[in-house]
């Protein structure tokens, strides 16, 4: 592409990263999306970002689909495009946005794949026999008792902390938005007993709860494969990954609460159609709430 289009693109990353304060995730991925776009300009000829029409949008899409990709990874590169091209409507660099009523192929949305109690219990009262997995049994049970994203729990610093009052506050979730969150006495236990062994045997060198045996944070990946190394230790041949400790938070509740919208709470979604894919509830107690709520819905009296 030209030389413009590209100062184009590198001043609207200054502007997410200085002004909108946009995650480090959220720029990332907005990076890797845009980029599949100017590939496609590149190809097509295309020199200017205000030359790109719908057609293109729409075609570049397809092609994207065509190599396997998602709906919802698709739906998330038009946001990254909707975006940027908003940026550029608003700089007078564009005269149109051409990802504007481009809708990303739908798909069905399946269930993600949860762990039922019995399986939580085994994985959870396996017992800890170290150090790292006094720390690892406290981020796990910490995972399912507030159904924490990963992202989250690798950003909790112990002062996000209040055990006494069994919550903790995640200052930073998706879409920059904080929550305070409950937090169940087996995970407050863990936590209390991985605080103990922390202090004596750790360097406070980092403020983050989830330390390495130096003092340093530790990341998203290395809490992956520290749940799969707990796994495989404690004879679990099922291949389990930290999300699935979230989704199995959600579905339990749900299934015994049917409170759709304290989980949508707890859970930190936007909308409560991410919140649905949980839904556990069957026809028939939907159709008793409906008989007992609607004011047209009761029987009549014989």
């Amino acid at each position: 592409m030209h030389a413009d289009a590209e100062l184009m693109l590198a001043d609207f990353f200054t502007q997410l990263t200085v002004e909108v304060r946009a995650s480090e995730h959220t720029i990332k991925s907005y990076r890797r999306d845009i980029k599949h776009l100017s590939r496609y300009c590149t190809d097509k000829a295309i020199a200017q970002w205000a030359d790109l029409q719908h057609t293109d949008i729409r075609a570049h899409i397809a092609g994207r689909h065509r190599k396997g990709l998602s709906s919802k990874s698709l739906q998330r590169e038009l946001s990254a495009i909707r975006s940027f091209y908003n940026y550029l409507l608003k700089k007078g660099q564009a005269s149109a946005n051409p990802a504007q009523h481009i809708q990303a192929p739908k798909q069905d949305r399946k269930l993600p794949k949860t762990l039922d109690v019995d399986q939580l219990s085994g994985l959870l009262e396996a017992g800890a026999s170290s150090l790292l997995e006094i720390r690892d049994l406290a981020m796990f049970e910490l995972f399912y008792s507030s159904g924490l994203r990963l992202s989250e729990l690798s950003a909790l610093d112990v002062t996000d902390l209040d055990l006494p009052d069994n919550t903790l506050t995640v200052r930073i979730g998706k879409g920059g938005k904080s929550r305070v969150l409950p937090v169940g006495s087996k995970a407050v236990t863990a936590i209390e007993n991985w605080l103990q062994q922390r202090v004596i045997k750790i360097p406070a060198a980092d403020s983050a709860l989830f330390v390495s045996t130096r003092g340093t944070r530790l990341g998203q990946r290395n809490i992956e494969l520290r749940l799969e190394q707990w796994c495989k230790k404690k004879g679990i041949a099922e291949h389990i990954h930290p999300h699935m400790l979230r989704h199995s938070f959600a579905s339990h509740l749900l299934e015994s609460s049917q409170d759709l919208r304290a989980v949508q709470e707890l859970l930190g979604h936007s909308n409560i159609s991410t919140t649905q894919i949980y839904t556990h509830l069957d026809f028939q107690h939907l159709a008793e709430i409906y008989d007992k709520a609607h004011p047209r819905a009761k029987k009549k009296p014989l």
